[in-house]
């Protein structure tokens, strides 16, 4: 586990790119022609939506089955202050100039909020009950959201990172408590019931 705190910078977040994956476009239904056109339109939404002095925090998968070389053309090109969380498909992406990598998972604060960051989405995480925001990649939109969890990944975000305000504003669209909460309620409510 890594505990961090970001800094004051904009905070975005996101996952699974794929960078260079002919696969992805089938396994995840991506609307591309072809893997070049595919990893230059998510160059454009990348730089669409991050500015230079930006904080990106990269949940993990972001080239896979492409050159080395390849993959460093790709990051060289994307703006911000690029941060990763080790994905499954990571032996590009650990050889990149990142600002920080991470193996497992990061507990940190952004805007305030304690957030969980990992590759995969937990059932259960640290500080759910108090709040704690998770947030992953992996799944490429096939989970649901829920009022303290979202997949980050680009299958979920129009192919670019999404802004802490936007994930909040998803979030809190959501009406699905996570399953440990609504399950701890109705353990107290039970407890509570027999007590009276």
């Amino acid at each position: 586990m890594t505990k961090t705190t970001t800094s004051t910078a904009r905070v975005l977040l996101t996952a699974d790119h794929h960078f260079g994956h002919e696969a992805v476009l089938r396994m995840s239904g991506r609307p591309f022609a072809s893997i070049g056109e595919h990893d230059e339109y998510l160059v454009e939404a990348w730089n669409a939506s991050v500015g230079p002095k930006d904080e990106v925090w990269h949940l993990g998968d972001f080239a896979y089955k492409c050159t080395q070389e390849h993959a460093a053309r790709v990051f060289s090109r994307l703006n911000g202050v690029k941060r990763l969380v080790h994905g499954n498909h990571e032996k590009r992406g650990k050889t990149l100039p990142w600002a920080s990598q991470h193996e497992g998972f990061v507990d940190t604060v952004i805007e305030g909020r304690r957030a969980f960051l990992c590759h995969y989405a937990f059932r259960a995480w640290p500080g759910a009950f108090r709040g704690t925001l998770h947030f992953y990649g992996h799944t490429h939109g096939l989970l649901p959201d829920t009022r303290q969890s979202c997949d980050v990944g680009v299958d979920r975000w129009q192919y670019r990172p999404a802004s802490f305000p936007e994930i909040l504003a998803r979030l809190e669209a959501t009406e699905a408590l996570p399953e440990e909460v609504v399950l701890g309620q109705a353990q107290d409510a039970a407890r509570e019931a027999d007590e009276a």
